[in-house]
């Protein structure tokens, strides 16, 4: 069973999902009077967007464009960032 498909069958199958980072999803995140949002590891999609090959020096800038900065509405995911990442 695929990402979507386990979504569908606990009631969030109108979660959008960004294509290709089922391994990078964390979790959902909740907000009162808002829907629901998927929730992304940013160091994961920095290490799948180097798996895709990527030059590391280019993911954060490019991560920063085209993944934080695609604000596509209210249902748009949104990034974490571990402590374990900051502390």
């Amino acid at each position: 069973m695929n990402t979507r498909e386990k979504l569908e069958e606990i009631g969030l199958g109108d979660i959008m999902l960004m294509d290709g980072y089922d391994k990078c999803l964390v979790g959902i995140v909740e907000r009162f009077g808002q829907t629901p949002i998927a929730c992304y590891d940013k160091h994961k999609v920095y290490d799948q967007l180097k798996k895709e090959g990527m030059k590391e020096e280019y993911i954060e800038e490019w991560f920063y464009h085209n993944q934080l900065g695609a604000w596509v509405g209210d249902t748009t995911p949104c990034f974490l960032t571990l402590s374990e990442n900051i502390f």
